[in-house]
């Protein structure tokens, strides 16, 4: 009773996908049939063949295993038999560099080291859905960044990841694991794989994400509302 928690809040003036300037094509929920435009010219930059029926998996990140880099390495097998394309952007630990540099020359998987801000955003606009398996994370920015961008993001339910992030019903707007491992994983992307075969469907989910607010003024309100609770109890007393 005596812990509050609220979550961050994202820059939505340098996140947006309808001002972005590193995209081929701005977009917002009105207009995200245009979305499709930043996946083509993302595949295009990353040498992936020009097939809109792919689904395009994004990670941007640490490549550490808190981010749950290793279950996505460990499916790098059953991937390359899926109807998909992988890219990922980040730099870490040195054994799964080495490991996804090794997929050079693979048209469906393409990794690039460091951290590159207009290469992020593109992916975040590009992909069709993001990939986040951490196995803690206090609250997390990517998720927002990623329902904000109409990709549903695929997370681990921990931390603030499990409080905005949700899979079925009304409320759904992306998919979730609830144990770190490959193959629960494995099993969230082939729900993915048939709900981004619906496209109705598919489009429900990257809407809500879409209209959610997650910019810091509702978080702000929050860190208001506590401190009006404090002081008050504090009169009281």
């Amino acid at each position: 009773a005596d812990v509050s928690g609220i979550l961050n809040g994202i820059d939505t003036s340098i996140w947006n996908p309808a001002t972005d300037p590193h995209l081929a094509q701005t977009y917002d929920a009105d207009t995200i049939a245009q979305k499709s435009v930043n996946k083509s010219a993302l595949q295009r930059e990353l040498n992936f063949p020009p097939d809109p029926d792919a689904m395009l998996l994004g990670f941007v990140g640490r490549l550490v295993s808190q981010k749950g880099v290793d279950l996505i390495v460990d499916n790098l097998g059953q991937l390359a038999e899926m109807p998909i394309q992988l890219a990922i952007l980040g730099s870490g630990d040195v054994a799964f560099e080495n490991t996804l540099r090794a997929l050079g020359g693979n048209k469906r998987f393409a990794f690039t080291v460091g951290y590159d801000e207009g290469l992020a955003h593109r992916i975040e606009a590009g992909a069709d859905l993001f990939l986040m398996p951490s196995r803690f994370e206090p609250c997390g920015l990517n998720q927002l960044y990623s329902l904000r961008y109409g990709t549903p993001p695929l997370v681990r339910r921990t931390g603030g990841l499990r409080d905005t992030v949700f899979e079925g019903g009304d409320s759904g707007n992306g998919f979730c694991i609830e144990e770190p491992s490959a193959a629960a994983l494995l099993g969230a992307i082939h729900r993915a794989l048939h709900a981004f075969a619906n496209p109705r469907q598919w489009r429900q989910v990257q809407l809500r994400g879409m209209r959610a607010e997650h910019s810091w003024a509702k978080s702000a309100a929050a860190y208001m509302d506590l401190y009006k609770e404090l002081t008050a109890k504090s009169r009281r007393r």
